[in-house]
C-alpha cells in the first residue's frame, strides 16, 4: 500500500495522543512538555498533559515538580523534561556575554544560595539590591531578576519549585567542563531525535525549522547545526508525499494498523505537539489556525484562547472555554460553518466538556 497523507495523519494524531499513564512516563515519551502562563482555562502544560497522563488534574505537575527527575528550562520552547535530556544541553554557552562585574555579582549570589539552599528572588533583591533594568518588553524590572535568568540559563541554577507561580531557585550540579566536538555532535542528534519523535510526522521545511528552534536550548552548537540536519535526513524514516517530503523516526512504520486514532473528541491546546506546528497543521486539516491571545480583539477570527477540537483524526473546529461562577462556560466555532449532523459526535463532544470540569475540579 502506497504511504499517502491519510496514514501520516492518522499515524501523527494517535502517536502523539497515546494511552495515558504516569506522569513521567507521558513526560517521557513526549520528550518534554512546553509551557506557557496563560490560563483559559488552564496552563498549556496542563491541557497538554491531560490528554496523557490518568487522572490529570490541573496544577498537578507544578505540585509535583520538586519530588520528580524534571527540570524546567529552555529547549526549542521553554518547558519541562526529564533531566536526562536536559544534561544534553549542558554547559550551555549563553550568547550574551558577561561582563566582569556581571560575573562577579552571579558568583556572590551563588554563594548566598548555597547557604540557603533555595531562594525567592525576592530575598536575593532585598540582600544584594540590584536595583532595576530595562526587560525584553522595554518595561521595568527587578536586575536580581534578571540575573538570576541569567544564571539559570546558564546552567549555575536550577527551578527547585514555584511559589505562587514564581521561580524559586537552587544550585545546579553537574559537570560545568566544555564538551569536545564528537560528543557535541552526539548530544545534538540526540536532541534532534527527542524533537523529531514528539513532532513526527514533520514535513522537511518544519523539521529544518526546529532545528533552528534548538538554538535556544543549545546556541554554542549552532555551527554544528547544518551537518546535524544532514545526518538527521540520512538517519530518519522519509517519504515524499505530493512534493513535500516527510520524516519520523526510523523504527516506526506509519502504515501500520496500529496508528489508529480513537473516537474521541479532544479540545487541544494551541501548544499540544498535534497543533504546534501550523506547516502540518494545514497539510493535515486544510484550514489555518491561528493563536489570537496577542491579536487585538477585533481583529479575531477564532477567539482569544480557541482550542483546536479534534474528533477522530480530523480537527474539525475550535472551542473557547471559561470559568464563571464555578460553571463551565463553552464556545464552538466550526470549519464547515455547524456541528456535525451525527449523535455519536455530540456524545463525544459531552463527555470531553465533563472530562475538562472534572480536570478543573469543577465536577462538583
Amino acid at each position: 500500500m502506497t504511504l499517502n497523507l491519510d496514514h501520516l495523519r492518522r499515524y501523527a494524531v494517535a502517536r502523539s495522543l497515546f494511552k495515558p499513564t504516569t506522569l513521567m512516563r507521558a513526560i517521557g515519551k513526549l520528550g518534554f512538555v512546553q509551557a506557557d502562563p496563560i490560563r483559559a482555562p488552564a496552563r498549556a502544560q496542563d491541557l497538554t498533559l491531560r490528554h496523557r497522563v490518568s487522572g490529570y488534574r490541573a496544577g498537578e505537575l507544578e505540585q509535583r515538580y520538586p519530588r520528580l527527575a524534571l527540570e524546567e528550562d529552555f529547549f526549542v520552547n521553554y518547558g519541562f523534561l526529564p533531566r536526562e535530556h536536559h544534561a544534553l544541553m549542558h554547559p550551555r554557552e549563553a550568547r550574551v556575554v558577561w561582563t566582569p562585574t556581571r560575573w562577579k555579582q552571579a558568583h556572590a549570589v551563588r554563594e548566598f544560595i548555597a547557604e540557603r539552599g533555595a531562594v525567592h528572588p525576592r530575598e536575593v533583591d532585598a540582600h544584594f539590591a540590584h536595583g532595576k533594568t530595562t526587560n525584553w518588553f522595554g518595561g521595568s524590572s527587578n536586575a536580581s531578576t534578571q540575573l538570576l535568568d541569567g544564571m539559570h540559563y546558564r546552567g549555575m541554577l536550577r527551578v527547585a519549585r514555584r511559589d505562587g507561580g514564581t521561580r524559586v531557585y537552587a544550585l545546579r550540579g553537574g559537570d560545568a567542563a566544555p564538551v569536545d566536538e564528537l560528543v557535541a555532535h552526539a548530544r545534538l542528534d540526540a536532541l534532534l531525535d527527542i524533537v523529531v519523535r514528539k513532532y513526527a510526522p514533520l514535513p522537511a521545511a518544519s523539521l529544518g525549522q526546529l532545528l533552528g528552534y534548538l538554538r535556544s536550548g543549545v546556541p554554542q552548537w549552532q555551527g554544528l547545526r547544518a551537518a546535524a540536519l544532514k545526518r538527521a535526513r540520512e538517519r530518519l524514516g522519509t517519504a515524499r508525499i505530493d512534493g513535500v517530503d516527510w520524516y519520523w523516526p526510523a523504527d516506526e512504520n506509519p502504515r501500520a494498523a496500529r496508528w489508529k486514532p480513537d473516537d474521541a473528541v479532544r479540545l487541544l491546546t494551541p501548544f499540544d505537539p498535534v497543533v504546534w506546528d501550523r506547516r502540518r497543521f494545514e497539510l493535515f486539516w486544510g484550514w489555518a489556525y491561528r493563536f489570537e491571545a496577542y491579536t487585538p480583539a477585533p481583529k479575531r477570527k477564532l477567539g482569544y484562547y480557541a482550542l483546536p477540537l479534534l474528533w477522530h483524526d480530523r480537527v474539525i473546529g475550535w472551542a473557547n472555554l471559561s470559568v464563571a461562577g464555578g460553571e463551565l462556560q463553552s464556545q464552538f466555532g466550526y470549519v464547515d460553518g455547524r456541528a456535525p449532523r451525527d449523535a455519536a459526535f455530540r456524545s463525544a463532544c459531552n463527555a470531553e466538556l465533563e472530562r475538562m470540569r472534572i480536570f478543573l475540579g469543577l465536577e462538583g
